[in-house]
């Protein structure tokens, strides 16, 4: 008999009070004991970290520069996910960590893209160290869509204070007030400031910006001394914008031929588009017109132009504007500026064939691909549509976020949710 006949025959005893147990149940035994203990290990190993007792998110948030992956890992994802506590530990970081640490957290901060962070971001403008510094600045345009008015204030301040001390930080923050939409305002309100130097400044700025909401308050100034000619300059400017696409527009309007208002309306977008930002707010305005022609070159144009002011706005039109030509106009738009706000309107429109690939292209555009993680599963679904660009676009998406799980941020995500 050979030596599995034997084996079968056998008893175990002390194995279910002695019942013959066979090879095969052996193996079937042994193999999964084995891959139990295999599977404890790689949990135990996998980072490291689930034996260990949960650190509070101000722990966590110090560890963003640990020199071990595992615990920026960690760090990263309870950042991303922690809400307004982490919000508010991140701001403590601000204040007390160290450089390298201050460096990472207004990097995760532009990240969480919450306006809370603006002023103590702005507090970095000031800082010793010229890397913080710069990591400041670069959150803060970041996030200049979500930046309220109270932010825009701390650096119209921050400019006036640094007038005479460093042209770096000034430098830097008339730079961001020029990115920022809610500047207007605390840049209105600096023309009224008691130092006519202060009023200059602010009339500078508005001048470079040739924004129509500063009008009212040029007008004002027009009594002071120190900033009547900039004043009155800058007035004649916005007028001239104002006439031109006036004229323009009402041009396309007068076009009644179904055949020729395309070409028109492209003529209309290579007219206008020199003007730049100081056309945003009144394309904003077109937008609400009655004939569809206009209200696509303004979408058009404002797309073209990349001025995070015009997301609302382009998003409104995506969720009432009745014509279909609109709505991919501006859905290409949005795509163009990259702001990840429309984001749950592109998923809402993928059912919608004549919106479908437009959408697809502006989610590959968004700029934060996280904020598209809870949908990788329908792009992974997609990479197999019918339609080429439809599952391009869908692969490209599902592999951002595939190279991000080979980061701290992505792997981490994963682990805490599963494990």
């Amino acid at each position: 008999m050979t030596t599995s006949g034997i084996m079968s025959k056998r008893r175990w005893r002390g194995w279910g009070g002695g019942q013959a147990v066979s090879s095969k149940m052996l193996k079937k035994t042994a193999s999964f004991v084995l891959d139990t203990q295999h599977s404890k290990f790689r949990t135990r190993c996998k980072l490291g970290h689930h034996a260990m007792p949960k650190e509070t998110i101000e722990t966590l948030v110090s560890e963003l520069i640990h020199e071990e992956d595992w615990r920026r890992m960690r760090a990263t994802a309870a950042c991303l996910s922690g809400g307004p506590r982490a919000v508010q530990a991140l701001i403590h970081a601000l204040q007390t960590g160290s450089p390298a640490l201050k460096a990472e957290v207004a990097a995760m901060l532009a990240r969480v893209n919450d306006p809370q962070a603006g002023v103590p971001l702005v507090g970095l403008l000031r800082d010793e160290d010229e890397v913080v510094r710069k990591a400041g600045a670069s959150a803060l345009e970041h996030m200049a869509g979500v930046l309220d008015e109270t932010t825009a204030a701390a650096l119209t301040s921050l400019l006036y204070e640094s007038k005479d001390t460093d042209e770096g930080i000034r430098a830097a923050a008339s730079q961001l007030l020029g990115v920022i939409p809610n500047a207007i305002s605390p840049l209105c309100a600096m023309l009224t400031h008691q130092d006519p130097e202060a009023q200059i400044m602010a009339a500078e700025m508005l001048e470079h910006l040739l924004d129509p909401r500063s009008s009212d308050s040029l007008i004002n100034a027009m009594g002071q001394p120190a900033v009547r000619d900039l004043a009155v300059r800058t007035l004649k400017k916005l007028s001239a914008i104002r006439e031109r696409i006036d004229e323009v527009f009402d041009g396309l309007r007068s076009i009644e031929e179904l055949s020729e208002r395309e070409e028109a309306r492209m003529s209309t977008v290579i007219n206008l588009l020199a003007i730049g930002r100081p056309s945003v707010e009144i394309l904003i305005e077109y937008l609400e017109d009655d004939d569809w022609v206009i209200r696509e070159a303004a979408a058009d144009l404002l797309g073209k132009i990349g001025d995070v002011r015009a997301v609302e706005p382009l998003m409104q039109r995506l969720r009432i504007d009745k014509d279909t030509g609109v709505k991919e106009l501006a859905m290409k738009s949005l795509g163009l500026i990259g702001d990840a706000r429309p984001a749950q309107l592109y998923i809402e429109a993928i059912p919608i064939r004549p919106l479908r690939v437009y959408a697809m292209e502006a989610l590959a555009k968004v700029k934060d691909v996280e904020v598209l993680r809870p949908y990788k599963e329908l792009f992974d679904r997609l990479r197999t549509d019918r339609d080429g660009l439809v599952a391009y676009n869908s692969g490209l998406i599902a592999d951002k976020l595939e190279a991000l799980d080979g980061t701290p941020v992505g792997s981490q995500g994963g682990q805490d949710e599963n494990e």
